[in-house]
C-alpha cells in the first residue's frame, strides 16, 4: 500500500528537518554559555541540572512518544512535541533564576525528545518505500551536524546578544513548523483522529499502557540520575548505589508488566525478531561511540593542550562532515538495495579504525589536535552509515500496528547509552588518571603530568568505546539478508545474514 502524500511532501519534510535541528542544537547549545549563565543567574540548584533536566525528559518521553503515535496518530504527538518544545524555549529564555531554568529546561525536553522519533516516524508517511532510506538518512545527518555546531552557535549568541536567545532563536522556527505541518502533513492513514467516535478514542487511551509507562519513567529517571551522580550535588542520602538499586527494581518491574499486560507499552516480542534485536544493540553501541568523542575529546583539547572551548568544537568538524557524508550515502545504499548487514560491517571497522587512531595518537603524537582531529573522520563515517540502518531496518521487521515504538526504542537506547557510557567511561578516566598522577607525583611532578595522564587515561576510555563498537559488530550477523516489506515482517520469515 502507498504511504498518503501531500501535493508536495518536501515541504513537510523540510519542517521536519528544521525541527530537528532546533532539538539537537538545544542538547549542546549550552556548553559554552554555561560560565555566562552561572554570574548572571541566581539560584543554589547546580548548574549540571540545566543539562540533565533537558537529558532526563528527553529520554523518558521517547517510549511513551512512539507508542502514543500507535494509538492515536503520528501528526497530533509530532505537533504536541513541537508545542512542548517551543513553550519550553520561551520559558528558558525568560527564566529569571536556576530553578526556573531547570524546570524549563525539563518542559522543553518533554517535546524535544519526541522529535527524533516522530520524524522518523512521519517519513513513510509523506515518501514511497523505495525512498523512504535517502529521507531518513538526510534526517539523521541533520541531527547529528546540528549536535556539533550546539557549542559554536551558542558561543556566538553569548558573545554577540545574550544567553537568553540561545533559547530565543527556536520560537520563530518552532511556530513556523508547526503551521506548516498542521496544514500540510497528511493524518494517520485510516479514520482521521477528529472523525473517532468517542467510545473508540476511550478504547484507545485504555490501549496505552500506563502503569508501564510510569514504571518506565521512574526506572529511567533514576538510572540516568545514577549516571550523572557526581555531578549533581543531590543529598547524601540519595547515593549512588541506592539509585541503582531503585533503578533496577523499577526496570524489573517494567519487564514484568510488559509480559503481562494486554497492551505493553514496549511489546518484549519485538526483541524476539534477531534483526530488531541487533540495531537496538547497534543502537547503544552507536550512542557510546559518538558521546565518548564528543564529551572526552574536547575535555583533553581543553585541559590537556589549552584550547578554547570554541577552538576545540572546530576539531570536530571531521566528525560532522563524515557524518553528513556517509548519511546521505547510506540512505543512497539502502535506496539500491545494499544488504543493511554489510553496510553496517563497513561502518563498524571503520569506527574501530577510528578509535585506534585515537589511541594511536595520544601515545605518540599527543600534542598535535589535528591529528587528533583527522582521527575522528572513519568515526563519523562509520556513525553516518549506521544512523539510517538501525531506523529503516527497525521499521521494516517491525508489525505496522508497533511501527512508532519499534521506532522509538532504538533510539531510547542510544540516548541510554550516550548517558550511561559518558558516565562509567568518565569514572574509569578519573580513576585511571588519579593512579598515575599518585605514581608521578612520588617522583616528582613534571609540568605536563596531568595531560600525559589525561591522554593515557583517554587511550583506555576510547578501548572501551571500541569495545562496545565490537558489540555491534557482532550484531550485524543477525540483521536481515532480504528485506521484507515494511510493517509485514514476520518472526519466522527473517533469514539471518552471513
Amino acid at each position: 500500500m502507498k504511504a498518503p502524500r501531500t501535493s508536495s511532501p518536501l515541504l513537510p519534510f523540510a519542517m521536519l528537518v528544521l525541527t530537528l535541528v532546533l532539538a539537537a542544537l538545544d542538547q549542546t547549545i549550552l556548553s559554552t554559555a554555561v560560565p555566562v549563565i552561572s554570574r548572571e543567574l541566581p539560584g543554589g540548584w547546580p548548574l549540571a541540572w540545566v543539562f540533565s533536566a533537558y537529558l532526563l525528559a528527553a529520554t523518558v518521553v521517547i517510549a511513551l512518544y512512539g507508542r502514543l503515535a500507535d494509538v492515536l496518530g503520528k501528526k497530533p504527538m509530532l505537533l504536541l512535541a513541537i508545542g512542548l518544545f517551543l513553550a519550553g524555549s520561551l520559558a528558558c529564555g525568560a527564566s529569571q533564576n536556576v530553578q526556573q531554568l531547570v524546570l524549563a529546561r525539563a518542559l522543553q525536553g518533554a517535546g524535544g525528545g519526541g522529535l527524533m522519533t516522530l520524524a522518523m516516524l512521519t517519513v513513510p508517511d509523506l515518501f514511497a518505500p523505495e525512498q523512504r532510506g535517502r529521507y531518513q538518512a538526510l534526517l539523521g545527518a541533520a541531527y547529528g551536524v546540528s549536535t556539533m555546531f550546539g557549542p559554536l552557535m551558542g558561543g556566538a549568541l553569548v558573545e554577540h546578544l545574550s544567553w537568553h536567545w540561545a533559547f530565543w532563536m527556536n520560537v520563530p522556527p518552532a511556530a513556523l513548523a508547526w503551521a506548516v505541518l498542521a496544514s500540510t502533513l497528511p493524518s494517520k492513514p485510516g479514520t482521521p483522529t477528529a472523525a473517532r467516535a468517542p467510545a473508540t478514542q476511550g478504547r484507545q487511551r485504555m490501549a496505552i499502557d500506563w502503569l508501564g509507562a510510569a514504571l518506565l519513567t521512574a526506572a529511567l529517571v533514576l538510572l540516568l540520575l545514577a549516571t550523572q551522580h557526581g555531578q549533581l550535588n543531590l543529598p547524601e542520602q540519595v547515593s549512588l548505589w541506592l539509585l541503582l538499586a531503585l533503578g533496577a527494581t523499577f526496570t524489573l518491574g517494567f519487564l514484568w508488566r510488559q509480559k503481562r499486560a494486554a497492551h505493553p507499552l514496549l511489546p518484549l516480542s519485538l526483541f524476539a525478531r534477531p534483526a530488531y534485536a541487533a540495531v537496538s544493540l547497534i543502537g547503544t553501541a552507536t550512542g557510546v561511540a559518538l558521546y565518548a568523542a564528543v564529551v572526552f575529546l574536547p575535555q583533553y583539547l581543553q585541559i590537556g593542550l589549552h584550547l578554547s572551548p570554541t577552538g576545540s568544537a572546530w576539531h570536530l568538524l571531521p566528525l560532522m562532515a563524515g557524518i553528513t557524508l556517509a548519511a546521505i550515502t547510506s540512505g543512497k545504499l539502502l535506496r539500491a538495495q545494499r544488504p543493511a548487514a554489510s553496510i553496517a560491517r563497513a561502518a563498524c571497522l571503520l569506527m574501530l579504525l577510528s578509535f585506534g587512531l585515537m589511541a594511536g595518537v595520544l601515545q605518540w603524537l599527543p600534542a598535535k589536535p589535528l591529528a587528533l582531529s583527522a582521527a575522528l573522520l572513519p568515526l563519523g563515517l562509520g556513525l553516518g552509515l549506521l544512523f539510517p540502518i538501525v531506523t529503516v531496518v527497525a521499521q521494516r521487521v517491525s508489525p505496522a500496528q508497533h511501527m512508532g515504538i519499534a521506532t522509538a526504542a532504538p533510539i531510547m537506547l542510544r540516548s541510554l547509552g550516550g548517558a550511561a557510557g559518558v558516565a562509567l567511561l568518565a569514572a574509569l578516566l578519573v580513576h585511571l588518571m588519579k593512579r598515575e598522577l599518585a605514581t608521578t607525583l612520588a617522583h616528582g611532578a613534571p609540568a605536563d603530568a596531568v595531560t600525559a595522564a589525561l591522554a593515557h587515561g583517554l587511550q583506555s576510555v576510547f578501548g572501551c568505546a571500541a569495545a562496545a563498537v565490537l558489540l555491534a559488530l557482532v550484531a550485524t550477523n543477525w540483521l536481515v539478508k532480504k528485506q521484507p516489506r515494511e510493517g509485514m515482517a514476520k518472526a519466522g520469515a527473517l533469514e539471518a545474514t552471513s
